[in-house]
């Protein structure tokens, strides 16, 4: 029996086309119609999958953290024994993927939350939740970097965790500001010294 490739229902295409317009264009630019039109649905198909363009802006910051969560957990990082060069790993991770004109690398959530954190609660809860879920994931490494080296920072491993996430949010509004990706690399570069000089031995430091 041949088997065919199940299709992507009139959801999945909607959230797929606010991943690219939003990031695009921005939210609040973003209208109902072109999401319809990119994503090759109906109106009526929108409505009955999302109560309105919030609504979809919600469940579209979920699957962002779905569809990025994917590629993280089986990114080359991982592969490190030492939970320090995970994290760095992790770092030159993100600066690998700096790929393409700046809608193509930037932050679905990042770009969202503001315009809406002010207008739009739930939105700005959902951008929250994305971005907190993914920092959450780099603790356990710069816990175990902590414990390993017997450190007694007055810091914890999950604002050093969100801390990442604030450069690299950072460095994607410079890209926008500056239309490419060369600065947002130079902001993902001092975010790896900075790390390597807070948590590896003097004698390890790198000239990276």
């Amino acid at each position: 029996m041949s088997r065919t490739a199940v299709k992507p229902d009139a959801r999945a295409k909607l959230l797929d086309a606010a991943l690219l317009l939003i990031r695009s264009k921005g939210y609040s630019a973003t209208t109902v119609d072109e999401l319809c039109a990119a994503a090759g649905v109906t109106k009526g198909a929108f409505f009955h999958h999302f109560k309105s363009k919030d609504e979809l802006a919600v469940a579209a910051a979920e699957h962002w953290s779905q569809t990025t969560g994917a590629l993280f957990v089986t990114a080359p990082y991982h592969e490190h024994a030492d939970p320090l060069d995970r994290l760095l790993g992790y770092v030159a991770f993100r600066k690998t993927l700096l790929q393409g004109d700046v809608p193509d690398f930037t932050c679905l959530v990042g770009t969202m939350v503001q315009e809406a954190y002010g207008t739009a609660p739930a939105i700005r809860e959902a951008c929250a939740r994305s971005i907190a879920g993914h920092a959450a994931t780099l603790e356990a490494d710069i816990q175990a970097v902590i414990d390993a080296r017997g450190l007694s920072p007055d810091w914890s491993a999950a604002s050093l965790a969100l801390h990442t996430q604030a450069v690299l949010q950072g460095a994607f509004i410079l890209a926008k500001a500056k239309g490419g990706a060369s600065v947002a690399a130079d902001s993902i570069d001092h975010l790896y010294r900075y790390l390597e000089l807070l948590l590896r031995p003097a004698q390890g430091h790198s000239t990276r």
